[in-house]
């Protein structure tokens, strides 16, 4: 009878709520547990953008604290392939440069915004064996974490339009063999939505 009543219970849930939704729901709550990989993004501001704007994207030469070191333009290339699915114009830095000169190269483009981003930190723990045997710190098991810090600025004017910080952890189930650059790409590409107004 007990039985009945829970196949009763799921059934009655199941035809409230689409099976999208309810997929939705369950990955939400596996990244918030930790199981799963994990973004928080954190704006100023909420100012949308424009589809045709033209969106210049940097990263700074500042080398994150921690462990684990990731490739000097890592930032700027993941928010690209962010950026690219919702704003057309969009063109990257090949290096790291400084902020005057990032805004030298978005000007001479004739971009319409900077993005300028920071690895601001970085901590590759132990996700394998390889790693195990290199440093044998059991206070280094774990999930990755990183931080990213990012600034959009106007070019004609350097009014600063927004600033947002980007959290990111890794899952209890997707921690062997990552980096914490690999925690970014998803967190940026929802900033870049956010940035158009389109929601999840």
């Amino acid at each position: 009878m007990r039985n009945l009543l829970l196949l009763v219970a799921l059934l009655g849930l199941s035809g409230c709520m689409k099976v999208s939704d309810m997929a939705a729901g369950a990955e939400y709550h596996l990244r918030d547990a930790g199981f799963l990989d994990h973004g928080r993004t954190e704006r100023m501001a909420s100012r949308r953008l424009q589809q045709d704007s033209f969106i210049y994207i940097a990263q700074g030469h500042f080398v994150p604290p921690g462990h684990g070191y990731p490739r000097p333009n890592v930032v700027a290339e993941e928010a690209f392939n962010g950026f690219i699915e919702y704003f057309p114009l969009v063109r990257r830095a090949r290096q790291p440069a400084g902020l005057d000169e990032a805004m030298a190269e978005a000007r001479g483009a004739g971009a319409h915004y900077l993005l300028y981003a920071r690895f601001a930190y970085s901590d590759d723990r132990i996700g394998t064996v390889e790693e195990w045997e290199d440093q044998e710190a059991l206070d280094r098991l774990g999930t990755d974490r990183a931080v990213i810090q990012l600034m959009l600025i106007e070019t004609n004017t350097r009014y600063l339009v927004d600033t947002a910080r980007i959290r990111s952890r890794g899952g209890f189930l997707t921690f062997y063999d990552a980096k914490p650059q690999d925690l970014i790409g998803p967190p940026l590409h929802d900033y870049a939505r956010s940035l158009m107004g389109v929601g999840r």
